[in-house]
């Protein structure tokens, strides 16, 4: 082996070392940043079709959040079903709802825990990530969420305003807390606690549907911020 071509490949060998060390101290606000920048196009045409596609509802397998898993999200990003949209305003929450709850999904979306879940009916369940960051994905349910607050969802063709009246922390075990709870129409997310062990439940109760256009203004505006803001 020649000196240049043996020197040529050290270069490249620390270079990678480097870069490799970068990512690791700075794995958090890799992720953050990247989960920050997805923005999808959500209107009634993509949750129709979507809407109709099959998803994994497993939630046993689900993993923690790393920067990788956030990266294969970003470049597959075609794969998340996306179906809808949650805003939390007091937490400042705004999410876009993806079908299932597949890894890709919960790394950039909130996602829903049954098959054929529909808004304002039953009981409609969505898990998200809790992150180290309190600002990101479903971290400020841990943080600020409070009995009294709005919640809302939108299909594109409704909003359903719903007000939280339950935070309780629950074991991973207490998968029955998605179930309809007959004659009730109801709201749950699900996310995890500061252990990662246990969940947090945050359940609200179904206030109204009304159509976008007839929506406050200030209900429609938050909707129309960015994503993961």
């Amino acid at each position: 082996m020649s000196k240049k071509l043996k020197n040529w490949l050290v270069s490249i060998g620390l270079t990678l070392l480097v870069l490799l060390s970068l990512a690791m101290i700075f794995n958090r606000q890799i992720k953050t940043w990247m989960v920050a920048q997805y923005n999808p196009e959500v209107n009634e045409k993509v949750v129709a079709k979507n809407t109709e596609k099959k998803a994994n509802f497993d939630y046993t397998k689900v993993k923690s959040l790393d920067w990788q898993t956030v990266l294969k999200a970003r470049t597959s990003e075609k794969r998340i079903k996306v179906i809808g949209e949650i805003v939390y305003p007091d937490i400042n929450i705004h999410l876009p709802i993806g079908k299932g709850v597949d890894n890709l999904t919960l790394a950039l979306a909130a996602g829903t825990l049954k098959e054929n879940q529909r808004m304002g009916e039953g009981n409609y369940a969505l898990a998200g990530h809790h992150m180290v960051d309190k600002n990101v994905l479903f971290s400020p349910l841990y943080w600020k969420a409070k009995i009294g607050q709005k919640v809302y969802l939108t299909d594109e063709t409704n909003i359903y305003e719903y007000r939280v009246d339950t935070r309780k922390f629950i074991k991973a075990t207490d998968v029955q807390v998605v179930d309809d709870i007959k004659g009730k129409k109801i709201l749950t997310l699900v996310t995890c606690d500061d252990t990662g062990a246990g969940r947090l439940m945050i359940r609200a109760k179904f206030i109204k549907k009304m159509s976008h256009t007839k929506a406050p203004e200030a209900v429609q505006k938050e909707f129309s911020e960015k994503f993961n803001r």
